[in-house]
């Protein structure tokens, strides 16, 4: 099989390069046709290429032909090859290397089985097939042990397709993925955010009604309690609004309240809320007031 190697302009860039490497990582080779040593290296990347064939994409660019490719690149002298992954330029070289260093070169750059399966399942997830998607995680998991990615990507998965997934057998499969993530994944926020979702969503099961809590709060504004368990109904159901709202009023009254347990989980929330950034902007704000009156 031949090489399947491409010619790109300023035009095309986005689409061969940048969407390109969404799925597969991409060598993009800056060259011209007086260049020697662009001769050399060009046979050795496209050889390569069929190689790796479907594991690896090679983009050629005529410098002369795309100069402002070439600037925003940061090209001053050729061959130049820039490595693209998940629509970023993540590694780069000047001049040919031996084939034994390109190949450690690719190599590096390459997903390993698990992120491929992780890879899949964003796919499937955005085509709307969650059951495929959770099941290309499950697999990424068992080919990795180390792939915290994956194992969050599946607990997030599960905890926001409770009916599809499992209902209360999805909450404990979620509980085991947090649970065995390494240390330094669980001092981040993106575990720390699933993990108070997981925690709501264990709440929420064993918690009196919304209007219970709600007429309760009425009658008393200062039962931080029930304010903190409506907080926690609220995010079970991604109603993050009306959950920071009762959060913030638990650091307005009493932040030392349960451990301080308002504002970490406002924090928390700020995370699972990150696709609603003028909401985390706002009350991001209110929460800084209120610390610092």
């Amino acid at each position: 099989m031949g090489s399947n190697m491409i010619d790109t302009t300023q035009k095309t860039f986005s689409r061969d390069v940048i969407e390109a490497s969404q799925r597969t990582p991409v060598l993009v080779d800056f060259w011209a046709p007086w260049c020697g040593p662009c001769r050399v290296l060009g046979p050795m990347l496209e050889k390569l290429e069929t190689e790796y064939v479907g594991r690896l994409r090679l983009v050629k660019i005529n410098s002369d032909d795309s100069p402002d490719l070439a600037a925003q690149f940061a090209v001053r002298s050729i061959p130049h090859v820039v490595a693209f992954v998940d629509g970023r330029p993540i590694d780069s070289f000047v001049g040919v290397l031996p084939e034994s260093q390109l190949r450690a070169f690719i190599e590096r750059l390459l997903p390993n089985p698990s992120e491929l399966e992780r890879r899949k399942a964003a796919r499937l997830l955005a085509a709307g097939d969650i059951q495929g998607a959770a099941a290309a995680l499950r697999a990424a998991v068992a080919l990795s042990s180390d792939n915290d990615a994956a194992r969050l990507d599946l607990a997030a998965l599960l905890t926001d397709n409770l009916s599809m997934l499992g209902g209360s057998s999805a909450i404990d499969e979620a509980g085991k993925l947090l649970a065995a993530a390494s240390k330094s994944a669980r001092s981040e926020s993106p575990w720390l955010a699933l993990n108070t979702k997981l925690e709501s969503l264990r709440r929420a099961a064993s918690l009196p009604p919304a209007e219970t809590l709600r007429a309760r709060i009425d009658a008393s504004p200062g039962d931080l309690q029930a304010r903190l368990d409506l907080a926690n109904l609220h995010i079970a159901k991604r109603e993050f609004e009306s959950a920071l709202e009762q959060l913030l009023a638990i650091v307005e009254r009493d932040r030392g309240f349960d451990n301080d347990a308002a504002r970490r989980t406002m924090l928390s929330v700020f995370d699972l809320a990150a696709d609603q950034p003028q909401l985390v902007a706002a009350f991001r704000r209110r929460l800084s007031s209120a610390l610092n009156r």
